[in-house]
């Protein structure tokens, strides 16, 4: 069994360094293709930071484990909001922009509440609401490109001189190693995340809600944190919020259009957890000290994940 961890370390090490050369190698392309930064920003690096949580879903749905294929995005989102935005509003309280409190975030919750309803429509997700997710997710990108349109900004003369010195050669071959990286890392982190849980006598729905998910949150728990020392407060809950809604539309519209996933309902109490926390979340930039997502908050939400671990080992 510790050659089957070994392997599931090597596994979210190749998905996080894939992930890395993936995101690095197609903001070049994108770059060189003169598209905004800004929008390489919004969709490229907030889609590359969820692609763990994609291949990871993608092959457990394809070798059917639909547990632990909802059980990494259901989890992933409770760990993103609670544990991770927890420990970036703990270090710096975070700041809310207009958008972020008045669309994205009631946006985030919206889409939650559907992809709960849609798990718990014949206790599966069918090909029908998959294609519904897809839909969704390219409306939610085409919203994503009119902001990010909306605030670009023009290269500067060095900008563009460093521009000219990308290879497009060497990122296309990047870009493909990042790929490589991915399907070989899900595909180490599943096998033998399943090969453990049969040791150990473990449902596949504890190692997806708590294995796979905190894995897989690697990436946006490093660029939130960091984003919160910083002070870039938009980065830090923009990543969250961004990697939620990308997991339900993107990644679980991708694994149920591929593999219809059968939905235990046992996952209810989790989906209850989530959407309280995002109700919370909701509630927080109108609560004092407003506009904010305050220290105080952020040992709220990091109780909250507590309280949650506990639920999931008891029950």
């Amino acid at each position: 069994m510790i050659s089957n961890i070994i392997m599931i370390i090597i596994g979210f090490i190749l998905l996080i360094k894939g992930a890395d050369f993936l995101v690095d190698s197609a903001s070049n392309i994108a770059k060189k293709f003169h598209i905004p930064e800004i929008i390489v920003g919004l969709t490229i690096v907030s889609i590359g930071t969820s692609m763990p949580e994609l291949f990871v879903s993608i092959t457990s749905s394809i070798e059917g484990h639909s547990d632990m294929s909802i059980g990494n995005i259901i989890g992933s989102n409770i760990c993103n909001l609670l544990l991770i935005l927890g420990i970036s509003a703990t270090i710096n309280s975070i700041k809310f922009q207009k958008e972020t409190k008045v669309i994205e975030i009631p946006l985030c919750l919206i889409i939650t509440t559907i992809f709960a309803l849609f798990c718990n429509t014949n206790n599966k997700l069918d090909r029908l609401e998959s294609i519904i997710l897809l839909i969704l997710f390219v409306l939610f990108i085409t919203y994503t490109i009119f902001i990010g349109l909306k605030n670009k900004s023009v290269n500067s003369l060095k900008e563009e001189k460093e521009i000219q010195k990308i290879s497009i050669l060497k990122n296309f071959i990047f870009l493909g190693i990042g790929i490589l990286g991915l399907k070989f890392g899900g595909d180490f982190v599943v096998d033998n995340s399943v090969v453990i849980a049969s040791h150990l006598n473990i449902s596949e729905k504890i190692i997806g809600l708590t294995i796979l998910a905190i894995g897989t949150s690697l990436p946006e728990l490093v660029t939130s944190v960091t984003a919160s020392i910083k002070g870039n407060s938009d980065i830090a809950v923009g990543n969250i919020i961004g990697s939620n809604i990308f997991n339900i539309l993107l990644i679980m519209g991708l694994s149920s259009l591929i593999n219809p996933v059968i939905y235990n309902v046992t996952y209810n109490i989790q989906f209850i957890i989530l959407i309280f926390g995002t109700i919370l979340l909701s509630l927080f930039p109108f609560i004092p000290p407003k506009n904010e997502l305050s220290r105080f908050n952020g040992i709220i939400y990091l109780l909250l994940y507590i309280i949650y671990m506990v639920i999931l080992f008891i029950k």
